[in-house]
């Protein structure tokens, strides 16, 4: 049976997620899992989580719990990173509220803009730790990385380590189902072909095979969608692209929003509200996650602790929920002994690798002659199968070329932070703020300069000497 190694275990929703997929199914339910938080408060709860999952299914895992890394890693066939440097507090906080005194404003910050620099540079240097410990105690692990800027950890370990890693998102898998819905069409009907960068990549197919066997292009039903106005009204900036750029994008208008000048504007606050950009969302989501967690906690621990829903409701309205944020928190603190399957990649890939059933997933690798108008070496997101043989990108060839381009503005950045953050040269940091598109389009360069010293000084001890 492998050996499953949870880094970040103490993100307790996401690694119950994970696992009641991994333990639903039988070829790895008696696996050993491997749990790993440097805080032992939430380590003890996501232990506790897993053994409820474990009992719920029926399966019979080995699991343990540990602050050590190393104790975590030793012998482990896979590994799971699912972490945050600095947390939200501090760290998320300070990539929001620097920013913002020079009117730069963000909605996720956790891939690009200063925000994704700044988290990626805090973040390598734990990476290539956790990747010395891997070629010491597991040279064989296969690496899956869940951690944001995707593109800028990947690219940093699949350039600076011999670790066999691959970056899972939800973006590609996630935005088909949306758009099923928009379409009206049961997703297991739809086939698509997508490719690019990661929360920058494209359905460069959307389609659907008839009953008579001709296949049918969904794009067209996307632009009815628009001529019947349609579109919801969270999704607005990428049906705007896709008129734009002919092509729909994989990751959320508000994470696509900060990824161009075109969007957030201090002086156009009129795009804001056309576009329904939602403002520091991060900061919000995290907070609705917070409240929900503090009262939802004793439950969790305690299967037999009453629940009360109105003031689960209550609480989590207060710190600005939506209902589809309240019904989410209902729905995972009343199953969670039988969690519904997700559609994470993780498991599916541990299963095909171990059992040899072939599967296609999407995954962020080094682009080793797999698109060709991308630069070689850099993070590209593709399909991938994966068997027994282990997993194996597709070859795309040429992306359209407005696509290829509007790409290359986000890989300029990645680009940059990542040689920052392996050659410690401060220089390439205010070089990745410059291009970043959306500083770019706010702030002049001695602003840039101003704000990438002081966002360094507010790190501290997060970041390693740089010179």
């Amino acid at each position: 049976m492998p050996k499953i190694t949870f880094i970040g275990a103490g993100s307790t929703v996401f690694a119950k997620n994970l696992l009641g997929d991994i333990l639903s199914f039988p070829e790895l339910a008696d696996a050993t899992i491997s749990l790993h938080d440097i805080d032992p408060e939430r380590l003890r709860t996501t232990e506790v989580v897993a053994r409820r999952i474990a009992k719920g299914l029926g399966a019979h895992p080995k699991i343990e719990a540990t602050l050590e890394r190393r104790q975590a890693l030793e012998g482990a066939d896979y590994a799971i990173a699912m972490f945050q440097i600095a947390g939200y507090k501090p760290g998320t906080v300070v990539d929001f509220e620097i920013p913002k005194k020079y009117g730069l404003r963000q909605t996720i910050a956790d891939t690009l803009g200063v925000g994704g620099i700044m988290r990626g540079l805090r973040t390598i240097p734990v990476l290539l730790e956790m990747a010395a410990d891997m070629a010491e105690l597991c040279p064989d692990v296969t690496f899956l990385n869940y951690v944001n800027p995707m593109a800028m950890l990947t690219w940093a370990m699949n350039r600076a380590t011999p670790i066999k890693t691959v970056g899972l998102c939800h973006s590609v898998q996630g935005t088909a189902e949306q758009l099923a819905l928009d379409l009206r069409i049961p997703i297991e009907e739809i086939n698509y072909r997508c490719a690019g960068i990661n929360h920058m990549a494209f359905y460069l197919r959307f389609e659907r095979r008839l009953p008579n066997g001709e296949v049918e292009d969904l794009y067209p039903r996307l632009r009815q969608v628009i001529a019947e106005n349609r579109v919801p009204d969270w999704n607005r900036v990428r049906y705007e692209m896709f008129q734009r750029l002919g092509y729909f994008v994989t990751e959320s208008s508000e994470h696509f929003s900060e990824y161009v000048p075109w969007f957030i504007k201090r002086d156009r606050p009129d795009l804001i509200e056309r576009f329904n950009i939602p403002l520091d969302e991060y900061i919000r989501r995290c907070e609705v996650q917070i409240a929900g967690w503090e009262a939802t906690h004793e439950t969790v621990l305690n299967p037999d602790a009453p629940i009360d829903e109105a003031t689960l409701r209550e609480r989590l309205l207060a710190a600005n929920a939506s209902e589809h944020d309240v019904r989410n928190v209902m729905e995972m603190v009343l199953n969670f002994d039988a969690p519904t399957p997700s559609h994470e990649y993780g498991a599916y890939i541990i299963h095909s690798l171990e059992t040899g059933v072939p599967r296609v997933i999407y995954g962020n690798v080094s682009n080793r002659g797999l698109i060709d108008n991308l630069p070689q070496g850099c993070c590209v997101e593709v399909p991938c199968l994966v068997d027994k043989n282990g997993i194996q990108p597709t070859r795309i060839g040429a992306l359209p070329p407005q696509l290829a381009a509007l790409m290359q503005t986000n890989i300029n950045v990645q680009a940059l932070t990542v040689e920052a953050a392996l050659t410690r040269k401060r220089e390439h940091i205010y070089h990745a703020a410059m291009l970043d598109p959306h500083a770019a389009a706010e702030l002049d360069l001695e602003q840039i300069w101003q704000l990438v010293d002081e966002l360094i000084e507010a790190h501290g001890d997060w970041l390693p000497a740089y010179h």
